[in-house]
Formats: C-alpha cells, sequence, structure tokens
C-alpha cells in the first residue's frame, strides 16, 4: 500500500536542494535550532509580505547568509532599506551572530504552493466558502502556466458537526515520479468552527538531471 510522503523531502537531493546549506559536528543541534528560530521569526515578522521560503547558509560558525523569497520585496526592504536593516538587526540579536539578508523576488506568485494555500486560507478565514476558494485558487494557477494542480480543505467545512476532507484538482500531479517538479505547502485557517488545513500541491514540468548538472 502506497504511504503518503512529502513531494518536497523525497525529491531533495533529486531535483531540490537543501533549505539550509551549512556543515557542522559539535554544532549541529545548535545550528538546528538557530535554523528553526530564523524561520519562525521571518515568518511571523513577514506575515503580509508573501513569503515563500527562507534559505540559511553558513559558511563558517559566526555568519549566517538568508535569502528570502518573496512575491513584494518593497514590503521587505522598505524606505531606504530601513525595514530590513531592522529585520538583520533583530535576527542578529536572536541568534547573536554577523547576519547577511538577500532578498529574492518571486515571479509568478500563483506558481507557489506555500502562497497559493495561504490565500485559500486568508479566504477561508473571511467565510469564503472553501470551494469557491480552491477553484479559484486551481483557475488562477493553471493560467500561470502550471501542469497541474491538487488542493485539499480539512476541518469542519461549511460548520458540519463532523470534520471531513474535500478536495479538487486539474491536470497532472505525478507524485510518484522523481522528476516531476512538484511544490507542496501545508497551511492552517483560525476559523469560527476553528482549525482548517489547507494542503497544495503544484505540478510545473519535469526536470532532466542533465538540466540540472548542467546548471
Amino acid at each position: 500500500m502506497g504511504q503518503k510522503v512529502s513531494p518536497i523531502g523525497l525529491r531533495v537531493g533529486i531535483i531540490r536542494d537543501w533549505e539550509s546549506r551549512w556543515y557542522a559536528d559539535k554544532d549541529y543541534a545548535t545550528f538546528l535550532h538557530e535554523d528553526i528560530k530564523i524561520r519562525d521569526f521571518i515568518f511571523n515578522k513577514l506575515k503580509r509580505a508573501d513569503v515563500s521560503q527562507i534559505e540559511i547558509e553558513r559558511k563558517d560558525g559566526n555568519r549566517v547568509n538568508i535569502t528570502i523569497h518573496t512575491a513584494k520585496p518593497g514590503f521587505v526592504i522598505g524606505k531606504g532599506g530601513a525595514d530590513i536593516e531592522r529585520l538583520r538587526a533583530e535576527v542578529k540579536k536572536l541568534v547573536n551572530r554577523e547576519v547577511f539578508i538577500d532578498i529574492v523576488e518571486i515571479k509568478n506568485p500563483d506558481l507557489v504552493a506555500r502562497l497559493v494555500a495561504r490565500r485559500i486560507a486568508d479566504q477561508l478565514e473571511r467565510r469564503v466558502s472553501f470551494r469557491i476558494a480552491q477553484k479559484r485558487a486551481i483557475q488562477s494557477t493553471m493560467r500561470a502556466g502550471a501542469k497541474g494542480i491538487k488542493t485539499a480543505v480539512s476541518g469542519r467545512l461549511g460548520g458540519a458537526d463532523m470534520a471531513r476532507t474535500e478536495g479538487y484538482s486539474e491536470g497532472n500531479v505525478p507524485l510518484q515520479t522523481l522528476r516531476a517538479d512538484i511544490d507542496y505547502s501545508h497551511e492552517e485557517a483560525d476559523t469560527t468552527y476553528g482549525k482548517m488545513g489547507v494542503k497544495v500541491w503544484i505540478y510545473k514540468g519535469e526536470i532532466l538531471p542533465t538540466k540540472k548538472n548542467n546548471k
């Protein structure tokens, strides 16, 4: 019987790279907890900036390079770079190391699973129908050029007494094909009926190993 695994973790080292890139021996646990703290802090601080991914790289023990992927770079940078400098100082205080932050703009947010899932969750919190929210997301993503998308919403849908899961899909989402470029994310919505879970899978096409190696 097939088991459900994270499409991202399954493809790390094959067509995806690690989001944390560093080597540590005795400091492994320290660096791991620091990475978790950094990501939690930045995601909470930049909730409205449509941040999809935070990459962390360490060249040595006292220098942390952070790359923030966002659909709203101006919101993160601020006027004259004031906001990003303030963020850098706060992260530096959090981990007590030298911190450098780079910003990468997301050209097409409709192809990023985390942003699509967050958009569905935001609509659920505003009492939009879970069916309408999912269908809107699917239409936007397919128009943006995706090969396929699958969504699922779980919880007390429509205020029902018993929780259930309902989802929609369009196109192909080959979860077992390792060369398939599939983005996945899980978000939560706080509604009047309790927590609702939102899952999104987006298939963007295939990545061949030869192309990856040539890069």
